[in-house]
């Protein structure tokens, strides 16, 4: 593929729902940050041009030290996040100028290089594309109240997760155009104006470490499977 591609790696979120006080990205697993493990997978892939972090401006040394320490050959620029995910995001895609960016959540540790690939690979035939697994569960859409308005089908309900590849200059027209940052992901800004979005299956390996437990959940899969992520 002739085409640049940057990879966007986020970790600037507050954490909030992880209570510990922490940023969950610079938890330990044997012994290297969560983050590490994300960073290392783009630093290795065929396709990647070069990387992008996000990050709070307090944490910027912690996030050098990470870099250094996985002695990354390929260009890694920090840039401090804003209050959203949709700034934070937007402030990453001033500083490229790449033909594709692949964005993923730092938190998602188990991130494998076929999906990286699958979802570059597939810039050749839609504008944007993202990873995602079908619920195992019924997902019922409620009000403010907890009142049920309605029930999605199961069979095409998926959970989305990250990478999620975009052509970068579509992505920064629909950033500049939001009128808010209430989007959750980049996709949505692409369903508000009306491009298509490509769903490639994942796994539910590929999970995001929002809660402490989550933290668990990851060490267990790693363990089941015999240290393959490493």
């Amino acid at each position: 593929m002739n085409k640049n591609v940057t990879a966007i790696l986020l970790c600037a979120g507050s954490s909030s729902r992880y209570k510990t006080g922490t940023n969950k990205n610079f938890e330990k697993i044997n012994n290297r940050t969560v983050l590490s493990y994300s960073l290392r997978e783009f630093a290795l892939n065929k396709y990647i041009s070069d990387i992008i972090i996000a990050t709070r401006e307090s944490e910027k040394s912690i996030v050098e030290n990470i870099v250094k320490e996985e002695k990354i050959e390929k260009s890694v620029k920090i840039v401090f996040g804003g209050a959203s995910r949709k700034e934070s995001v937007f402030n990453c895609l001033k500083k490229t100028c790449s033909d594709y960016v692949i964005i993923h959540d730092g938190a998602r540790p188990l991130i494998k290089q076929e999906y990286i690939n699958q979802c570059i690979e597939s810039m050749k035939e839609f504008d944007a594309v993202t990873m995602g697994v079908k619920s195992k569960d019924t997902i019922k859409i409620a009000d403010e109240n907890g009142i049920v308005k309605n029930t999605t089908n199961r069979s095409n309900t998926y959970i989305i997760q990250t990478p999620q590849c975009f052509k970068r200059e579509i992505l920064l027209m629909v950033h500049e155009k939001a009128k808010d940052d209430s989007a959750t992901d980049d996709c949505m800004l692409f369903e508000e104006n009306g491009y298509r979005v490509k769903i490639i299956n994942s796994d539910y390996t590929n999970i995001k470490i929002t809660t402490f437990e989550d933290l668990d959940i990851v060490k267990l899969f790693w363990k089941m499977n015999d240290n393959k992520f490493e």
